[in-house]
């Protein structure tokens, strides 16, 4: 006889938080913000660096060193809190927002640059570090995420795999096969959404009906939770909790984290055409950043010397990125259509031949 489906559980819409927008912590029970001293300076520092490394591949892009780039401006606490928690054996499925989680799995800011001068190698290394390569497709990835924690089960391992989505992804059709599959079949699987507050120009509101993200998991049969995605404590300590349900047997989790995206959705985007200038203010009375170092200093362990080694580490890693862009080789053009297959079938060649021939008009 088939198991009963999972009682749909209500969602709250107050957001998990465990410090308040003022550097203050909350009076949250049941998830604790008791981490050793030295985990919430490196916490502090990654999304430090993370910002200062955002900012450069800005300037970068704005020079003609990159094609194009999507900002992370803002939700430096939501990628850096899910992130830190969770094994190195875990699996990571990114969108293309990801670079707090990519730094702290190792890797490189020349890496991820390569990924967006459009390198044919860009993404190579990523999974040696157990993160799957950039999704630009809308949603696709999080069927690969489900797909990927079930045939972990099967092998016998014990890791988790996170789906990183935005708010935009959970509209697409992709997204809903891969909560029903992961529900379904109890994967060990964990939805990250990062709901930002925009899909490109197209606000939360107008993309659905219900109260929040999190309750679309109720119609799964799967826990759905909110918390605040611009308090890096309470997006580890709730990442903390779902990774753990799901290695163990639990199934998977649907995350919705609550932040802003602080810049345009990328850089060819103008978000001044659809946002207001008060809407950016009210949430940059929020930042993560600057909220999460009031609370290091209120319990005593922002320093100065942890701000100057920071520094060094932002300095170091921008340089790293400046001297693995800039000055860089054009890519061939026709590595793009050389290294679909083993070997190119007549259409790609007919389609090179096409595309190179309108560049020798320009030349």
């Amino acid at each position: 006889m088939a198991e009963p489906y999972a009682t749909p559980q209500s969602v709250d819409l107050d957001p998990v938080r465990l410090v308040e927008a003022d550097g203050s912590p909350t009076s949250e029970t049941r998830y604790s913000r008791d981490l050793p001293p030295e985990t919430l300076s490196w916490l502090y520092e990654s999304m430090v660096v993370t910002r200062d490394l955002d900012t450069e591949f800005i300037n970068l892009q704005r020079q003609g060193e990159l094609a194009l780039y999507a900002s992370c401006r803002g939700q430096e606490a939501a990628q850096i809190g899910a992130a830190a928690c969770l094994r190195k054996t875990d699996w990571l499925f990114p969108q293309y927002r990801e670079i707090g989680a990519f730094l702290l799995r190792g890797i490189t800011p020349g890496q991820i640059g390569a990924v967006w001068r459009g390198a044919w190698h860009g993404g190579l290394e990523f999974t040696n570090h157990c993160v799957a390569p950039i999704a630009i497709a809308i949603g696709t990835h999080g069927l690969h995420a489900v797909g990927a924690a079930m045939a972990a089960e099967r092998l016998g391992e014990d890791s988790v795999t996170v789906a990183f989505m935005g708010d935009g992804a959970t509209s697409e059709g992709d997204a809903h096969e891969a909560f029903n599959m992961a529900s379904v079949s109890k994967a060990p699987c964990v939805f990250f959404i990062q709901n930002n507050q925009w899909a490109i120009s197209v606000p939360v509101g107008h993309q659905m009906a219900g109260p929040s993200i999190a309750h679309r998991a109720v119609g799964y049969g799967m826990p759905g939770i909110r918390v605040d995605g611009n308090d890096v404590l309470a997006c580890y300590a709730v990442m903390a909790e779902a990774a753990e349900r799901a290695r163990h047997g639990g199934g998977p989790t649907l995350i919705e984290a609550v932040t802003y995206r602080m810049g345009p959705h990328t850089t060819s985007d103008d978000p001044t055409r659809y946002r207001s200038a008060d809407e950016v203010q009210d949430w940059l009375a929020r930042d993560p950043i600057a909220r999460y170092r009031t609370y290091l200093e209120s319990v005593g362990v922002f320093s100065e010397r942890l701000q100057e080694r920071v520094a060094a580490r932002s300095h170091r890693l921008c340089a790293e990125l400046r001297d693995a862009i800039v000055g860089g080789a054009d890519h061939d053009p026709a590595e793009l259509f050389d290294t679909v297959y083993a070997e190119i079938t007549p259409e790609l060649a007919r389609q090179r031949d096409e595309l190179l021939a309108e560049l020798a008009k320009e030349a």
